[in-house]
């Protein structure tokens, strides 16, 4: 009997095993399902939208990155790019990609600069942060992470669910909410003193290893993008080592 036990665990394992590989096969398992979701609020005008894309263009492409993309066990990870206005706006800009080196980073990042704004409206967090959660349960694709991604110049709610209920939901369900805090010193209706760091980590980011980069310049905005995107992919003994394989 216990050697009957044993083959049928045996079978079992075996089972598992060829259906991951079966899996890893078809492109439908990957080492993070990543919702970048970017702020297209009222205070982000039209010039701002490109320059956020272009920001995640080049990241998304830049060496390092990809070096991290395919240093993992599966060497690819899922990504889509939405962005988000009001509680009744949020827009998925590029689909949900397979990134797994340079070919389809480039494939990507070129997807990400040609359609046009279509979200607008004042900021409802707690909605974006609930639609990305769909965008993952909804996909046919298996992450060993889950993780939304969220950039804003505030972390203030506006409409929609509040922020602390959406981010319940979110983190219950075994997702990941990171976050890039976007600080324009120079721009009008923008406090500059405002700590929206500590905002972020009190309201929004949540999860295991969640945290908050801020990027407080227009200089640094594709530098703080391509850093966040390492450590989300590749944790976070990762930021060194890639940074020094530039």
């Amino acid at each position: 009997m216990i050697h009957r036990m044993f083959v049928r665990l045996a079978g079992l394992l075996a089972f598992f095993f060829l259906g991951q590989i079966a899996l890893a096969q078809d492109g439908k398992t990957v080492d993070i399902e990543l919702v970048l979701l970017a702020d297209a609020t009222g205070s982000i005008d039209n010039a701002e939208i490109r320059f956020q894309r272009e920001g995640y263009a080049r990241a998304i492409t830049d060496p390092s990155v990809i070096a991290a993309i395919t240093s993992g066990i599966h060497g690819r990870i899922a990504v889509t790019y939405v962005e988000w206005g009001s509680a009744e706006s949020q827009e998925v800009v590029v689909g949900w990609t397979v990134v797994d080196g340079e070919v389809s980073a480039n494939r990507f990042a070129s997807a990400l600069l040609e359609p046009p704004r279509r979200a607008f409206g004042r900021n409802a967090i707690g909605a974006a942060l609930l639609f990305g959660k769909a965008l993952i349960d909804q996909n046919d694709i298996q992450g060993v992470k889950r993780v939304i991604d969220l950039s804003a110049d505030s972390a203030n709610n506006w409409n929609g669910p509040p922020i602390e209920e959406a981010r319940e939901i979110v983190v219950l369900s075994g997702i990941v909410i990171n976050g890039l805090a976007v600080l324009c010193r120079h721009c009008s209706g923008r406090p500059a003193a405002y700590n929206l760091e500590d905002a972020f980590a009190a309201r929004i980011i949540g999860g295991p290893g969640s945290f908050v980069i801020t990027a407080d310049e227009h200089t640094t905005f594709s530098e703080a993008v391509r850093r966040k995107l390492i450590l989300e992919i590749a944790g976070p003994a990762s930021d060194r080592k890639f940074a020094e394989a530039d």
